[in-house]
């Protein structure tokens, strides 16, 4: 093929990719360079030639294959930016267009407590513990005070998990004070290796399980346990802590509070600790009543040997509240099976905005 019907096949290709739509594009591109396109039988035609003409019209065809290649890239081109734009014409935003209305989520009050439960503590200087729901017997009783004949494991209805013979089941957890053992364990080993320890200072919120359903009971609830251990820790520090605390919870500054002498197998002595509360109108602080609240105590002497920590140099508090309890109290709940039944409307009524933190300074 001469020069000048290289130059007739490049215009006449040329027009019609200039003018080629995308699906025609792609045609072209086959008839053009496909397997069995015009330039490729070109090409498998300088296989019959001589050498020096092969080596001129080789260079000729080549040169036009490069040339309609760029012709097809340049006209894609053209088509894509077209295609885009049109896309984004029909895409178009409109920002002055009011969103969607979104259901916004709200807070479960048991979790809302659990936060201002850590913002009150931690002003306090205390940590947050957690801990697994399966625990083992020693952790959940033997340790704490409560052997296998011990009367107290009588006051707990135990969830125990299948064990092998000769061996003591593993339970789920009745109250979250295996975590006061764990951290106890921890402190109590790095102690004896030297390290330098900061007095124990723990709240430990968490699920908890005992065989019991009611409208105030239920299988699975909630409780949030607090331990103070250290050297000159009283019965005043165990007090003041306390008194702060249900204060600043409830939100009554000058709220009654009251001790008394009670039994807990893990503390000696212990004490169950009441607020001032109406009966006729339920307000807190209010009235001439008397309404338990939690249970509380010094760390008893067996529970701090069966850690490894001397009794004769360290002691400490503890106590132990449900959360599910001083929620109702605080929010005017009168059954406790309604936390768990997942009601939206109830959870509208009850729940909190998820973006507002519980703080101190912003009042709890």
């Amino acid at each position: 093929m001469s020069g000048d019907d290289l130059k007739l096949l490049l215009e006449q290709a040329e027009a019609e990719i200039s003018t080629a739509d995308a699906p025609r594009i792609e045609a072209l591109r086959v008839s053009l360079l496909g397997k069995n396109g015009t330039v490729t039988n070109l090409l498998k035609s300088l296989g019959g030639m001589e050498p020096d003409a092969r080596k001129e019209a080789g260079a000729r065809i080549n040169h036009l294959k490069t040339q309609i290649t760029d012709a097809l890239f340049a006209r894609r081109a053209v088509l894509d930016d077209a295609a885009l734009a049109a896309r984004l014409q029909a895409e178009r935003v409109d920002v002055t267009q009011a969103p969607r209305p979104e259901p916004l989520g709200s807070l479960h009050p048991l979790s809302r407590t659990v936060e201002e439960i850590a913002a009150i503590f931690g002003a306090m200087g205390f940590v947050l513990k957690e801990g697994p729901d399966i625990e083992s017997d020693w952790n959940n009783f033997s340790a704490l005070n409560i052997p296998s004949h011990h009367p107290a494991r009588a006051m707990m209805d135990t969830f125990y998990l299948q064990a092998a013979p000769h061996e003591r089941p593993a339970v789920l957890r009745t109250h979250t004070s295996p975590v006061q053992i764990r951290t106890m364990l921890a402190w109590a080993a790095a102690q004896a290796s030297g390290e330098a320890v900061e007095p124990i200072r723990i709240i430990v919120p968490g699920r908890t399980f005992r065989a019991d359903h009611d409208a105030t009971h239920s299988p699975m609830f909630h409780q949030f346990e607090g331990l103070v251990i250290g050297q000159d820790i009283t019965l005043a520090h165990l007090k003041g802590c306390l008194i702060d605390f249900l204060r600043a919870f409830f939100g009554v500054p000058s709220l009654p509070v009251r001790f008394r002498a009670s039994y807990f197998p893990f503390t000696e002595p212990s004490m169950e600790v009441d607020i001032g509360w109406s009966r006729r109108t339920g307000e807190i602080g209010g009235g001439t009543d008397w309404l338990e609240i939690l249970g509380s105590g010094m760390v008893h002497p067996n529970v701090l040997a069966n850690v490894g920590i001397d009794p004769r140099k360290y002691q400490g508090f503890a106590f132990g509240v449900g959360l599910e309890r001083i929620t109702m109290l605080k929010h005017g709940i009168n059954d406790l099976r309604l936390f768990y039944e997942s009601d939206i409307r109830w959870l509208r009524h009850y729940g909190f905005a998820a973006l507002s933190p519980a703080s101190l300074h912003e009042g709890i």
